[in-house]
């Protein structure tokens, strides 16, 4: 766990990934785009002592997932999100089997959530169920971005989509992680609008979906549909490091979120390998929302402990020690209002 000033902080990283992007995996010359984009986003954004290397970022490898993320990297459990993008690498982006693998290793240290595509029809349903079962899946990760076929992506509206929604919540995976943030070369921004998922929110209240990315550039558009349902989380991956290149443009993230969702609905994550954790656990807890920006409230070590933690645990039941945890009369309204109530009407 991490300890500054007295405060120690339980650090769950919601967000991570253990990726093959080596030359003898990319399928054709958008699985170069992809994690060429990708590694524009790490070395523009990162500190000069944290950025690596271009051979090193294509791989890294189960051992040094492990001590990026748990040995030097301060976090005591972190969340696979994988990313399939079959279209683009032989094997797939995100390494399946070496993921779960992985977690399977450390249960206490790792989470393994999966992916689904409503395009891959009933046989993609089928897969769901066995998978549900094989990994114990308590969450998926969505990329409405993704390629396959003909097609350049789908919309969480789609009717296949919600029959796959409607296999999840029988299957008791009530955590839907979903990339709604900057495009990325070369799949199409428009495919990662945020605008379908107040509609999917809606009509499956009974899941969490945690938009990833906090719809960036759309924050404004994601705020709005946020406060209106309050099974919509927001995911901090790619925000996080404006921390560091742009941090009044993170004070503004922060409090908009802070604003619009309450504290109990942000999720810390570093994107792994993108970023390690370390640095933006550090620079974030030490982190204040500058004086001048009157307009927003300030991050107190509360709100600061739910965001790094306490929120995720609550979603995926994780242990947290007692002395860790913050009591019950902390919470505080989802938002300036409280849209949860109105789903309790003639309960």
């Amino acid at each position: 766990m991490y300890s500054k000033d007295g405060e120690q902080y339980y650090v769950v990283d919601s967000h991570i990934a253990l990726w093959d992007a080596r030359p003898e995996n990319q399928r054709n010359i958008h699985g170069k785009q992809f994690i060429d984009c990708f590694y524009d986003y790490h070395r523009n954004l990162s500190p000069e002592s944290e950025t690596w290397g271009y051979e090193e970022y294509l791989y890294q490898g189960g051992e040094r997932l492990m001590r990026d993320v748990f040995v030097d990297g301060i976090v005591d459990h972190a969340i696979f999100q994988p990313a399939r993008l079959a279209e683009f690498y032989h094997r797939g982006f995100g390494q399946t089997e070496e993921a779960f693998a992985l977690a399977q290793a450390h249960p206490d240290k790792l989470t393994y959530n999966h992916y689904w595509d409503p395009r891959d029809g009933e046989n993609g349903l089928d897969e769901l169920r066995a998978n549900a079962e094989r990994m114990q899946l308590k969450g998926v990760k969505l990329y409405t971005a993704d390629w396959h076929g003909e097609s350049r992506g789908w919309k969480l509206t789609d009717p296949m989509a919600y029959r796959y929604f409607e296999l999840c919540r029988e299957l008791g995976i009530r955590n839907i992680h979903i990339h709604k943030g900057p495009t990325i070369r070369p799949l199409d921004r428009d495919a990662f609008d945020v605008a379908d998922v107040d509609h999917a929110a809606s009509d499956f209240t009974d899941l969490d979906f945690v938009v990833e990315h906090c719809g960036l550039p759309r924050l404004e558009d994601f705020c709005w549909i946020a406060t209106q349902e309050p099974n919509v989380y927001a995911g901090l991956a790619v925000a996080m490091p404006f921390i560091h290149t742009r941090p009044r443009y993170f004070a503004q993230i922060m409090g908009e979120l802070v604003y619009w969702l309450g504290e109990d609905r942000i999720l810390f994550s570093s994107d792994y390998a993108l970023w390690t954790p370390k640095w933006l656990v550090e620079r974030f807890v030490d982190f204040q929302i500058p004086e001048d920006m009157t307009e927003y409230a300030p991050l107190t070590t509360a709100v600061k402990k739910k965001v790094l933690g306490l929120n995720a645990a609550k979603l995926y039941d994780l242990p947290v020690p007692a002395h860790l945890q913050l009591p019950d009369a902390a919470e505080t309204a989802t938002g300036p209002r409280e849209p949860a109530a109105a789903d309790l009407a003639g309960v």
